[in-house]
Formats: C-alpha cells, sequence, structure tokens
C-alpha cells in the first residue's frame, strides 16, 4: 500500500520573518529597557545613600542564581534531548498512513538546533527567573554562623536549621524539577523518533530508550531517598498537633523510624532502576516502585495514624510531655523571653491602698499621661498645621526627654508636607514638585498636661504646644530641645511614585516655599543629582514627565528627592530586615531623626512556636503599617536604624550584637550594619523598644509563661490580649462574646512614665506596658512592661495576679454604666456632640491597679472637628472617679487622699494630676521645745512650701520628693516629742476621703 509523504509546517515568506523577528526585538526592547531604566535609576539611588554595595552584591547573587540554575535545569534537558536523539532507531516503522507523528518528526529533524538548544534554553530562562528570587537562603548558606545552641533531638547546631537545611532542601527541590522535566522531554523524544511506540497491544519500547529512561528514573528516585533523608530534620518543625509545633511523640516513634525506611528502600529501588537498564529488564524497577509506594502508604501513612490514634491520643498528657517540655524551651530561647530578660512576680491586686503606699508609686501616678496619640492628630491639625499643604499622621508618637534633668513623656509629630492640601488651583508640576518641597518643623505636646480643664463655654482640653520651626520671619526657632534644622525633606507621609527637585535654582527661577514671606535653596547632601542631559532623561523617562527634560529652574547642581519614606529607605537599603510598621521622630543631636527599627527573623527554629506576623501585630490603633501575612518562629530587634529628615541619611546599628542571623547577614554585606558603640548618647535616649515586636512577645506570654507541659497542654493558665474596650462600643455584649479574640481588634500597648514595678518605684523609668486578661475569659491575668530606658533596655516585668481583678472590658462596662458618667455622655450625644474614649490605661499603683482613660469630646456638626480633653475616668478598686482633671477623680477613688483638692482656676497653668495629701497646717510647737522639735518643726514647713510649690508647676518627681521630706520631719518631730516626755506629736494628718 503506498503512504503519502510526510508534510511539513508551511513555511514563512522572507518578509514574514524579517517582521517577526523586528516585532520580537521591539517586545524584548520594551520589556527590558523598562528593566534596564530602573536599574539605573536604583543604582543611583543606592549610590546617594551609601549602599551601593548592597544592590551590587544582590544583583550578583541574583545573576549568578540565574545563570547556576538555567544552566543546570537547562543543561540536563539539553543532555537528555540529545540522547534520545542519538538513540533513535535508525529505520522507524510507520504505524499507518495518517501517522502524525511524522509530520512533527520532519519538522524538528529540519530545526535540530532549534529544539535542541533553543527549547532548552526557553526551559533555563523560565527556571532561572523563578529561582533569582531566593538569593536571600542562597546567602545565608554561604555566610552561616553558630546558635551555640543544639536541638534536643539531633544534636545539630541551630545554625544547621537556620542556615543550610533551608538550602539543602532549596536545592534538592531544583533538581527534582530539572529531573522530572529531564524525563519528560526524554519520553516525548524517544516517542517522536520512534523508540517509543504505541501501536499493538502492549505497546513497544527500544533497548536505548530502555536503558535512557530507566537510568533517569533511577536518578529520580535517588533524589527521594536525599528527600527522605532531609525529611528527619523537618520533624522538628511539624504541627502535627495543634497544641504545641514540633516533633511530637507519633512523629519521634513512628515517622522518624519510617523516613529512615523508607529511605533504605527508595536506595533499593534506584539500584533495581539502574541494574534494570543495564540488564534490560524492567522487572525488577516495576517490583521495587512497587514495594516503595506500599511501604510509602502502609510505613509512613497508616503506621503512625495507628499510633496516634490508639496509643498517643487516649494518653497525650503523658506521651507528649517531653514534646511540650522542648516546644516551651525552644520558644522561649527564639523569642527572647528566657529567665535572664523576664522577671516574673506575683501582684496582690489590692481593692484600697492607704496614703503611704501611694507616697511609694509617685512615679507612676505624677506621670499618668491623659493626651491619646491615636486620637489628638485632628487637634495637632487643628492649632498646629499653618498651611493647608502641611499635616500630621493619624497617629503621633510617644517618646520622652529631659526638661530641668526630670524625665517627661511627650506627645511628637512632625509637620510634614502633603501636596494634596495645595489649592486645587495652583495644583500643577511645578508647585508639587519644585515649589512646596519639604515640611517645617516639629511639634512638642507634654503627655500628662493639658492648657486648662474644660469651661463652660467650651474652652480648655487642648495640649500646650511648643513647636521647633521656622518662623514667618524666616529664622529657625529651635524650639524647646535646640533644634538646628526644622525642615523636613522626609517624612512619613511620602507616597510611592513622590519626588521633590531641589537646589541648584536656574537663573532668575523661584525658590523653594519656606514662609509666606522667605524662599529657600535646598544645600544638603540627600538626593540624586539631576542636572545632567542624561539624567533629565533618565528621570523623564522613569516618571513619564518631560517637564523635567524641559524646565529652566532645574540647574547644574540640583537634586532629584524620592523614596522618601523612613520606612521604606531602611527596607531598600536592608532588605533582610523586618521592619517595624510604626517610625518615630526624635531630637538627635540637634537633627529632626527618624527612628525605625528592624528585625531578623526566621521561619524554621527547630520546636519553637510558629506566629503568623500580621495577626500578632495587628490591632485597633490608625495609620500604622501592617506587616506581611507570614509565619515567623524566631525574631530579635537586631537593628537600629535612623534616617535623617533633612537629607535622607541612613545609618543602620547593630542593637543585638550578639544575634547569629545578623551575624550572618553582617557576612553578606560587610560595612553597611555600625557597632553599637557607635550610637551617640543622645540617640540613645530616644530609643524606644518596638511595638511590633513587643506584640508579638506578649502573644507568647500569654501561653509561654507555663512551665508545666501536663498545665500547657491542658490550657488552663493561658492568657490573652483583651480586645480594645474603647472602640465599637455600640456593639452588644451577646455579639462581642460570639466574635472571636482573632475578628476583634486587640488593645494596643501603651507608652508610659513610670515606676518600676518590679523594682525602684520611685525612679521614673519609659516603658511600654500591656493588660492581658485570662483566656475566654476577661478578668485581668497579668500587666507585662517592658523597659526602654539605656540601662536596662529590653527587661521584662510580669506582675501576676491570682484575685479576680477587672479587666479592660469590665472597667469599660463599669465606666459607662456608672450613674454620672452615662448619664451626662448621653447628654452630650444629644448635644450634637462627639464622645471620643481615648486609651485606657493600665497601672500598677500602691498594690493594686489603677486604670485611667481620658474622655475627649468633638462637635459633630462642624466639617472642621478636633478632640479636646473634657473629663478623666477613674477606676480603683469598685469605685470610679469621673472629673474634669485627674486630680479631682483621683480624689474619689483612692483612699487616704485628702478632701483638699488644688486651685483648678490657675489661670493657664496646668491643673495638679495628683491627689492633693497637704496637710493643713504645721504643728504648733509653743516657746518651750527643745532645739531638735524646733527645727522638725521648720523642716516640716519647709517640706509643706516645697509640696505647694511642686503642685503648682505640675512637677511630680519633686513633689514625690516633698512628701518624703515631710514624712522624715514629722517622724523625726513625733520621736524628739516623746523624748522631751511632752504630748504626743500633733501634726496633723491628712484626713482620709470617705469611702462611703
Amino acid at each position: 500500500m503506498a503512504t503519502r509523504p510526510p508534510v511539513g509546517l508551511p513555511r514563512l515568506s522572507r518578509r514574514s520573518r524579517i517582521l517577526l523577528i523586528v516585532g520580537a526585538v521591539v517586545l524584548v526592547g520594551l520589556i527590558t529597557g523598562s528593566r534596564l531604566l530602573g536599574t539605573y535609576v536604583n543604582w543611583l539611588w543606592f549610590g546617594e545613600v551609601g549602599f551601593r554595595s548592597v544592590y551590587g552584591t544582590v544583583l550578583a547573587t541574583r545573576f549568578g542564581l540565574f545563570l547556576a540554575v538555567g544552566l543546570l535545569v537547562g543543561g540536563l534537558v539539553a543532555l537528555n534531548l540529545i540522547l534520545a536523539y542519538r538513540a533513535r532507531p535508525v529505520f522507524v516503522p510507520i504505524s499507518g498512513p495518517d501517522d502524525p507523528v511524522a509530520r512533527y518528526r520532519a519538522v524538528v529533524t529540519r530545526r535540530m538546533r532549534l529544539f535542541t538548544i533553543g527549547l532548552p534554553a526557553l526551559v533555563g530562562l523560565i527556571a532561572g527567573a523563578s529561582a533569582q528570587g531566593d538569593w536571600q537562603q542562597v546567602q545565608l548558606f554561604l555566610n552561616s554562623t553558630e546558635f551555640g545552641v543544639t536541638d534536643p533531638e539531633f544534636g545539630h547546631d541551630i545554625g544547621f536549621y537556620a542556615f543550610e537545611l533551608p538550602f539543602f532542601t532549596w536545592l534538592l527541590s531544583w533538581l527534582f524539577i530539572a529531573t522530572a522535566v529531564s524525563f519528560v522531554g526524554a519520553v516525548v523524544s524517544h516517542y517522536l523518533f520512534g523508540g517509543i511506540r504505541l501501536a499493538g497491544r502492549g505497546g513497544q519500547l527500544s533497548g536505548p530508550a530502555r536503558t535512557h529512561l530507566a537510568i533517569v528514573a533511577g536518578v529520580f528516585v535517588l533524589l527521594k531517598a536525599a528527600a527522605y533523608f532531609l525529611d528527619r530534620y523537618q520533624l522538628l518543625f511539624s504541627d502535627r498537633n495543634t497544641r504545641f509545633q514540633g516533633a511530637s511523640y507519633t512523629d519521634l516513634n513512628a515517622v522518624l523510624p519510617a523516613k529512615l525506611i523508607l529511605l533504605f528502600i527508595a536506595v533499593f529501588c534506584a539500584v533495581a532502576f539502574f541494574a534494570g537498564a543495564v540488564l534490560r529488564n524492567l522487572q525488577l524497577p516495576a517490583i521495587a516502585t512497587v514495594l516503595l509506594v506500599l511501604s510509602s502508604v502502609l510505613v509512613g501513612a497508616a503506621w503512625p495514624a495507628v499510633l496516634e490514634q490508639f496509643s498517643v491520643r487516649p494518653n497525650a498528657i503523658e506521651k507528649e510531655a517531653e514534646s511540650i517540655g522542648r516546644n516551651i524551651e525552644a520558644t522561649r530561647q527564639a523569642y527572647g523571653l528566657t529567665d535572664d530578660k523576664v522577671e516574673t512576680e506575683s501582684y496582690a491586686g489590692k481593692q484600697n491602698v492607704s496614703l503611704d503606699e501611694l507616697r511609694n508609686d509617685q512615679a507612676t501616678v505624677g506621670n499618668v499621661r491623659l493626651l491619646d496619640p491615636a486620637v489628638i492628630s485632628k487637634t495637632f491639625t487643628q492649632f498646629q498645621q499653618l498651611r493647608p499643604f502641611y499635616t500630621f499622621p493619624a497617629k503621633l508618637d510617644v517618646d520622652r526627654y529631659k526638661v530641668d534633668d526630670q524625665l517627661q513623656d511627650y506627645i511628637v509629630a512632625v509637620r510634614e508636607l502633603n501636596t494634596a492640601g495645595i489649592p486645587q488651583a495652583q495644583r500643577d508640576w511645578i508647585n508639587q514638585h519644585l515649589i512646596y518641597t519639604h515640611g517645617n518643623g516639629m511639634v512638642f505636646a507634654e503627655a500628662s498636661r493639658v492648657n486648662s480643664a474644660v469651661d463652660e463655654g467650651g474652652n480648655g482640653g487642648y495640649p500646650i504646644f511648643e513647636a521647633a520651626e521656622v518662623g514667618q520671619d524666616g529664622q529657625v526657632k529651635p524650639g524647646p530641645f535646640g533644634v538646628e534644622q526644622p525642615r523636613t525633606y522626609f517624612g512619613e507621609m511620602g507616597q510611592p511614585g513622590d519626588y521633590a527637585i531641589v537646589g541648584g535654582r536656574g537663573e532668575g527661577a523661584p525658590g523653594e516655599y519656606d514662609t509666606d514671606g522667605s524662599s529657600y535653596t535646598y544645600d544638603g547632601e540627600g538626593g540624586v543629582r539631576i542636572g545632567g542631559l542624561f539624567n533629565k532623561l533618565v528621570f523623564a523617562a522613569a516618571y513619564g514627565e518631560r517637564n523635567i527634560l524641559f524646565n529652566s529652574a532645574i540647574g547644574d547642581e540640583s537634586r532629584i528627592i524620592f523614596n522618601r519614606n523612613p520606612r521604606d529607605r531602611v527596607e531598600d537599603v536592608a532588605p533582610w530586615l523586618t521592619v517595624d510598621g510604626d517610625p518615630y521622630p526624635a531630637v538627635v543631636d540637634g537633627r529632626i531623626t527618624w527612628i525605625v527599627d528592624g528585625y531578623t527573623t526566621l521561619d524554621n527554629y527547630p520546636y519553637a512556636r510558629r506566629t503568623a506576623l500580621s495577626d500578632a501585630t495587628r490591632d485597633s490603633l490608625p495609620g500604622v503599617a501592617q506587616q506581611p501575612n507570614r509565619e515567623i518562629s524566631y525574631i530579635r530587634n537586631s537593628v537600629k536604624a535612623t534616617v535623617d529628615a533633612y537629607d535622607g541619611t541612613v545609618s543602620l546599628y547593630a542593637m543585638d550584637e550578639r544575634d547569629p542571623v545578623l551575624k550572618a547577614w553582617q557576612g553578606v554585606f560587610p560595612g553597611t550594619v555600625k557597632p553599637a558603640g557607635d550610637m551617640s548618647p543622645s540617640l540613645r535616649e530616644h530609643l524606644r523598644y518596638p511595638e511590633d515586636l513587643f506584640k508579638v512577645q506578649r502573644e507568647i506570654l500569654a501561653r509561654y509563661h507555663v512551665d508545666n507541659p501536663r498545665d500547657f497542654y491542658s490550657g488552663v493558665s493561658f492568657w490573652a490580649v483583651p480586645s480594645d474596650p474603647t472602640i465599637d462600643n455600640a456593639t452588644t455584649v451577646e455579639a462581642q462574646q460570639q466574635q472571636s479574640s482573632q475578628q476583634r481588634d486587640q488593645q494596643p500597648p501603651f507608652y508610659v512614665l513610670a515606676g518600676d514595678p518590679t523594682g525602684d518605684q520611685s525612679k521614673v523609668s519609659f516603658q511600654l506596658t500591656s493588660a492581658l486578661v485570662r483566656e475566654n475569659r476577661e478578668f485581668m491575668a497579668s500587666y507585662v512592661t517592658v523597659r526602654s530606658d539605656p540601662d536596662n533596655y529590653g527587661k521584662f516585668s510580669v506582675l501576676t495576679l491570682n484575685n479576680e481583678a477587672k479587666g479592660p472590658q469590665q472597667i469599660q462596662t463599669q465606666f459607662l454604666t456608672s450613674g454620672e458618667v452615662s448619664s451626662e455622655l448621653n447628654l452630650l450625644t444629644q448635644r450634637q456632640t462627639n464622645v471620643v474614649y481615648g486609651n485606657l490605661l493600665t497601672l500598677p499603683v500602691g498594690g493594686g491597679l489603677l486604670y485611667v482613660e481620658p474622655i475627649y469630646i468633638e462637635r459633630a456638626s462642624q466639617n472642621t472637628q478636633f478632640p479636646q480633653l473634657y473629663k478623666v475616668l477613674v477606676s480603683f478598686g469598685d469605685k470610679v472617679g469621673y472629673a474634669p482633671t485627674l486630680s479631682e477623680a483621683l480624689e474619689k477613688v483612692l483612699t487616704g487622699a485628702s478632701t483638699q483638692v488644688p486651685d483648678q482656676n490657675n489661670g493657664n497653668q496646668p491643673p495638679s494630676n495628683t491627689p492633693s495629701t497637704t496637710p493643713t497646717a504645721p504643728p504648733n510647737t509653743g516657746d518651750g521645745q527643745s532645739p531638735t522639735v524646733q527645727q522638725a518643726v521648720r523642716d516640716i514647713q519647709a517640706a509643706l512650701g516645697q509640696i505647694r510649690a511642686a503642685q503648682s508647676s505640675g512637677d511630680f518627681a519633686a513633689l514625690g520628693n516633698a512628701y518624703k521630706a515631710l514624712d522624715d520631719a514629722t517622724r523625726r518631730f513625733e520621736s524628739a516629742s516623746a523624748a522631751a516626755t511632752q504630748a504626743p506629736s500633733s501634726a496633723v494628718q491628712p484626713s482620709p476621703t470617705p469611702t462611703g
């Protein structure tokens, strides 16, 4: 029978081929051109900030991985295609007149180079492009360090699991991919060239094809044996048991032996494939494959399931005790919560306190913060905006400064540029990018003071503002803390794609807006030079803006400032860091400086609990960048970064120089992180313990404060982060109970100035604090605080309560159901007034818990709304205080406080924020007393004068010292009077407030 010759694919004309080539070149040019343009812009930017070595290292590593993996995968595919072609039968039988393979065989034969080189090259390009994104784990492997801690099962240093095991697993995965793609390519090639024929009952397989495919399959099975070997170590990250992470009893006693058994079976199976290739017999590999599959099912899956169901679960507490103990120890190490950093004490949680106990906590009571940084941003805007193109972030920041050698916390904010505030008629390219280029100064407000109580006219209740800025006369006003350069070109409000062209103005060009009567020309080192024609072309193309190329105001010394957000700048220069979501400004050595916290993280610390970073750091605070949605099992605040608000200079400082992960990254990017000793004392004074890290750690503490594996398994002692009681107050109790803790907004931690809860309570320290409640209950379980002062930075104190003390939600309910409070707030609402609840602070005072919540009001009917402090809510024990000032509210709840209240109508001076405990008169001693008694009287009179002066000035540290002096003088008077055999001291003690 005659057969029809194979028909090839239609041939393209010469003109069509030329058009296709030109189109391909244009397409490649468009794709690579934009990438090359972006690479050059990044190269210029990294050079401007002094981190070009980082960008160069990343580019070199990515390119190296692209080549290495591309050559590996593409080379193996090409090798197998060539071997399949050379092993083709000399005579290829034709299966029929309409054989579809013959047509493609002819096409491939005519274009062998295209299919043996072009196709593998395409596969290699795809593989290389996918692999180059994994540059971090490759560099960590090349620069791995030891932790000095070994895992409890295999005895390997943790560095093996952190740096080496991820690389081995990554490399093995690419070998799997290369082998699998090569096998598929070999099968298709053998079928195309006749080595595999599907004609007949069972088909036919040529000897060379059988040998080739058996060897490739044997290599794949051998790689599977290597995977079983590495899987043994992966068991230390197991989540088989939902109560803890790490190898469980079943993993160690069933899965681990199964992996070893499967490893040997896989090796045997691979040898069988190799033997089958030599002997040209597929029966042995087939039997070995069946054995491997059955073993995987029976030994790898069925046996662990049986052991788990019938042995472990009925005796889980005893069986899992060892694994739980390992999990507890590893988790505390991984999250930096070891015993040397966490101090735990029992706390009484008293319902009432005496006067002496209150005196001991003047450092806490005297520094209660009344201004909520998440509420008063609009108040800052109303009074300190100056011009509509300036703005403040939605959440302000809390920091501390020394005033007259006394530590005081402040609400701080940078007055940043907001080009969206430029009037619409003037919002053109020149104004947005050449004229309005920078913000003006920094605003401070003492956190525990307002100008006065709210009067009947609605005045008062506002922060007492101080500012460092450029005045209307163009002169720098350094403000209370000596700011030398208040102009800010870099800040949180900078948006992606925003840029400003500054400095080096052309002749006759307008300067940058500084004040209504003055302009300014930038003279800093920030920004990329744009004066040359080539750079103008580059940035005109990058931003799609021809004005950059033709505007005459851009001179030879002009600079373009972009990537202006401090958080983004730190992320770019240190791509290996996880950056905290809330940078904050501080005055450091006379400069407005953004301080940004950076974390080193791992997701593979053996036996440690994995935490969803996004969920753990999410709370009710507005205006805070959210962390990526990924799980971690190790975190350290290893780096403190600073960004100069004027010139954008980025500096990285090693905060935890013992961190092995930081050491590894310092090996990757040497010289980019400065030692901790290079921090100036001024910078150290403004370091805060970071919020995101604290949120993660408090979630871990909520469970891992439990030491006993049996108690941990039962979970009866677990704590939880309370939901924020000051939001969604309209939600019913039933609806709140139906919501899980993950669905409700968590209460954020709060920065406060307070006494050391487990140390010297008379010494003021800057702390980050949080209340924790019992899991699934709203009663208080513990009070957690971590210090930020340089001397004891990062030290945790955990006060555990064993009584049924009310938690934040219950306190808020107590506040809102109080007759006086509810009636007045309802009346305000009826008068078109919004009631805004400030942060509910929990403070340990005198062995009990003091709750303080500021209440703000704002007009609901006005377009310009801004909160003002209206009243202060205080709770101690079962009593609620509600008054215009903190001192008056405290008078209502603290036992032993005097009924004498400081004068609230003292002009513009802030009211006293502590209860008055001043004696009404000194003791009357007569004329015949001894010199000792007379001196004691004079000391008492002097102490009384100091108390009055401290109350008038609001200096609470001095007030505490005056109380101590009064107490000492009173004791000396009593002792001297008794020694003189006279009547007991007639010193008038403060009369206690009736507790009713």
